[in-house]
């Protein structure tokens, strides 16, 4: 039987309308009394921003038979590392004392790419050797290995899309970041997250804040779109639940 993807588009139009709804809610409650930076950091920060994601993930795994009660998104989100004694994911599915899958909703607005973009990067590389350490290492008792996502929501904006100089006082870096933007450098993160195995499934999405408030997303790359990533997610659920 094949994967069900039931109106994919739409659900991931609303998590995007959902993400930015959520900043400006947040931006709004701290707006009295607050600076404006501290304010913007606030609306970045609430926690809450990315719950359209978890939404999204819930019916796409529900429609394909997982009962719901196995979806963790509020609580229970912690799971053994190798290098760390947990990490708190934002999507765990455990069925029946077995790890069927782990998934990262993570997103960057701008004005500060910098930073941002190469922390994001140790998380996600950290993250993933963490993991597959951990399962080498049988943290997760008998289950079969799991299937790891990371999504990334990116703004699109001038300064995401501005191309970036790269210092190499000693040695050059490899070409393919000579005159890139921040918006290509996720472009190559998030591939090559898949392609070192260490997630099984990267989804890449931007969209301008104005745009983003009816849902409009673009995809930058096939490779690294959200029908893909749901089918793989679908794929393995499936195939995990007819094993059983």
């Amino acid at each position: 039987m094949g994967v069900i993807l039931t109106d994919y588009e739409r659900r991931t139009r609303r998590a995007v309308a959902h993400y930015w709804q959520t900043l400006s809610d947040q931006a709004s409650r701290q707006a009295q009394g607050d600076s404006a930076d501290r304010g913007r950091r606030s609306a970045v920060t609430g926690g809450k921003q990315m719950d359209g994601f978890c939404h999204l993930i819930n019916e796409l795994l529900t429609d394909n038979g997982l009962p719901e009660a196995h979806i963790y998104t509020d609580q229970k989100l912690e799971l053994p590392g190798y290098f760390r004694p947990t990490k708190r994911w934002d999507m765990v599915v455990v069925f029946e004392g077995k790890l069927v899958a782990a998934l990262e909703f993570k997103s960057q607005r701008g004005p500060s790419f910098g930073n941002n973009f190469n922390n994001r990067s140790e998380e996600a590389i950290g993250t993933g050797k963490d993991m597959e350490t951990a399962f080498r290492e049988k943290a997760f008792r008998d289950s079969p290995r799991p299937w790891l996502g990371w999504l990334m929501l990116l703004e699109d904006c001038p300064a995401s899309r501005r191309t970036v100089k790269v210092d190499e006082p000693h040695f050059d870096v490899f070409p393919e970041f000579w005159n890139t933007s921040y918006a290509q450098r996720y472009e190559f993160l998030l591939r090559k997250l898949v392609l070192e195995k260490l997630f099984d499934s990267a989804a890449f999405l931007m969209c301008t804040e104005e745009q983003g408030q009816t849902g409009h997303y673009t995809e930058p790359a096939r490779d690294l779109g959200i029908k893909q990533f749901l089918a793989g997610l679908g794929a393995h659920v499936g195939k995990f639940l007819a094993s059983l």
